[in-house]
């Protein structure tokens, strides 16, 4: 008892860190998303904000050339125009500079140097945008256009605009989607152990219903040598079963993170196939099955040899469990249009139309399976793993009371096709 007592124990804690290690790859997975989200919007709607503020200042320098063009018409005075066209315009956050193509400050008469550079550039190239750090952390942005005059004479007119504002807005979507971010990750997070914690109901169930059999089995009146035998076999096989599970699902959840490494090397399906039905007869004498090997070709595939073994052997075992005393298993290997293939054809108890499309989820199990056996519904969701790591597909055809055709068809190994 104490030994059972021990194994229930270490059911329990592999099952609390498999919740943690499953919910914790929630909450990575999805903060990945959001992190890799976040900086994609954030340099999207940075470049669309820069955007925005150049536009403005163009938008700017253009209010400066077409005021100072109507003033030349109303007025002789050509300083004098210029000056008034400055100075009529009065555009917020904005400051507007009228300078000759020299350099030389018209409007305002004392400007900065590198505005003054700014606008000799836009002498030579029409027009430019320039970005500046001033002390105090300012950054300032420039945008400077030349036009002509009806005189003749070429100025060149300049607006200058502080990225403070930009700042703001930055600092605005920042702590917005911060919040977000956070507050969807407490959500994912709590979802996340809710799921975890649903699909581990059974093995949780069966660790209870272990420990209750065990408090039974000490607690109750003294029984004769043949109830404690009979008793501790039930223990046995309780411990086994759940062991079954948990191992299941570390099988998935390593496969879910990515931890479990696969080895590929070119093997022969028919070999692991032949050697996984010799170990299934085993199981199926016991139940009256017979299985038979049919069609056997040699059958090269690129793979790891103990997780082809697992997924065939997964294969062979639920189409024993689910045949009656007295039917059979037939099992072939052939090369279908130069693709190995795996088939398992058996004369069982089949399953319904409506059932068949949720065979390889997690924890289902069909009506009919609940009622015949004791799996966890694990075995079909780790076959259809391994065939997706080796880029085979699997597919399956069933009638009720007519038995089930299972087909694994694996991409032929390259060396065998370079021969």
């Amino acid at each position: 008892m104490a030994i059972e007592a021990t194994s229930s124990r270490l059911g329990l804690q592999r099952l609390v860190r498999l919740r943690l290690r499953l919910t914790i790859w929630y909450v990575a997975t999805f903060g990945l998303i959001i992190v890799l989200l976040g900086a994609g919007l954030f340099a999207v709607i940075t470049y669309q904000l820069s955007q925005q503020l150049d536009d403005s200042l163009r938008d700017a320098t253009l209010e400066l050339v077409r005021a100072a063009r109507i003033r030349e018409l109303e007025q002789a005075s050509v300083r004098g125009r210029v000056i008034d066209a400055v100075d009529e315009l009065n555009i917020p956050d904005r400051i507007l500079y009228l300078l000759d193509t020299l350099g030389n400050p018209v409007k305002p008469t004392k400007v900065d140097p590198w505005i003054i550079q700014a606008a000799r550039e836009a002498a030579n190239t029409a027009q430019v945008t320039v970005q500046r750090q001033i002390p105090g952390d300012k950054i300032l942005r420039l945008h400077a256009m030349r036009f002509k005059l009806a005189s003749g004479q070429h100025l060149v007119a300049v607006a200058v605009a502080d990225q403070e504002e930009l700042e703001n807005k930055y600092a605005d979507l920042i702590a917005a989607f911060v919040g977000i971010a956070l507050l969807a990750l407490v959500l994912v997070a709590a979802g996340g152990f809710l799921l975890v914690r649903k699909s581990t109901a059974p093995i949780e169930r069966s660790i209870e219903f272990m420990r209750r059999f065990m408090a039974d089995a000490a607690l109750q009146q003294p029984r004769d040598s043949a109830n404690y035998v009979s008793a501790l076999r039930g223990v046995e096989a309780e411990a086994r079963r759940l062991g079954s599970i948990v191992d299941s699902l570390l099988v998935l959840a390593r496969a879910d993170t990515g931890e479990r490494q696969i080895e590929k090397e070119r093997i022969f399906l028919d070999d692991i196939a032949i050697d996984a039905a010799g170990a299934a007869r085993v199981v199926a004498r016991q139940k009256n099955v017979e299985i038979t090997v049919d069609d056997f070709e040699e059958a090269p595939i690129e793979g790891d040899a103990s997780l082809v073994r697992q997924l065939v052997m997964i294969v062979l075992d639920n189409a024993v469990k689910f045949t009656d005393p007295g039917g059979q298993v037939h099992v072939s290997v052939s090369m279908q249009d130069g693709a190995p293939t795996f088939l398992v054809d058996d004369t069982g108890i089949g399953i319904k139309q409506e059932e068949l499309s949720r065979v390889f989820q997690r924890f289902f199990r069909g009506e009919t399976a609940r009622s015949r056996t004791e799996g966890a519904g694990l075995g079909l969701s780790i076959a259809s793993w391994i065939a997706r790591e080796h880029g085979a597909n699997i597919s399956l055809k069933s009638e009720p009371g007519e038995g089930t055709k299972v087909v694994v068809t694996f991409p032929r190994a390259v060396s065998a096709v370079s021969s």
